[in-house]
């Protein structure tokens, strides 16, 4: 039986004559098509939206469909998330966090719902989708009109009730 001492030794020299494999021999740099692909993101000011335009009418239809199951015929609640009320609830000792009482920004609602949804099939939705999806959900909260049509122009635009909210921190700024 060997000793602690010679087991240790043991250990030791098998770990000091391991192949040494260092990260850069994993894998290889990504194509700059495939960093496109993941280049998603959206910013406040809508820098990175993509073209498309919806509607809240076809939002409605949409919203049926792949969202209804989860946040309620009307948003204010199911097996998900409340999307919707909630406007002056943040001051009190009950916040309801719902997109128009809560986000700061229509164009990350935008970003959220092109990657995460629908919940059973994320990042699925065409960016028409995603902005009549927006325009309904934006409609249903009181912020835009049954009439409106969403871009990506007229999306960054858009002025949240909680616009200002949220205080930047002065370390992360986007000027």
């Amino acid at each position: 039986m060997l000793s602690h001492s010679a087991k240790g030794l043991g250990i030791l020299l098998a770990v000091l004559l391991a192949p040494v494999t260092h990260a850069s021999d994993i894998g290889r740099p990504a194509s700059p098509e495939e960093v496109k692909l993941w280049d998603i993101d959206v910013r406040p000011d809508g820098a990175g939206l993509p073209r498309g335009r919806g509607t809240v009418r076809q939002g409605k239809q949409l919203y049926t469909v792949n969202c209804e199951a989860c946040h309620g015929a009307s948003g204010e609640g199911g097996i998900k998330d409340r999307l919707v009320g909630g406007q002056g609830s943040l001051v009190t000792s009950k916040p309801i966090k719902t997109i128009g009482s809560y986000w700061p920004y229509a164009t990350t609602l935008f970003d959220y719902i092109r990657r995460a949804m629908p919940y059973t099939a994320p990042g699925t939705l065409s960016n028409d989708n995603v902005y009549a999806l927006v325009a309904y959900l934006l409609n249903l909260n009181g912020i835009v009109p049954a009439n409106a049509t969403l871009d990506q122009n007229s999306l960054p635009k858009v002025t949240m009730p909680n616009r200002d909210g949220f205080v930047p921190d002065s370390v992360f700024r986007l000027d």
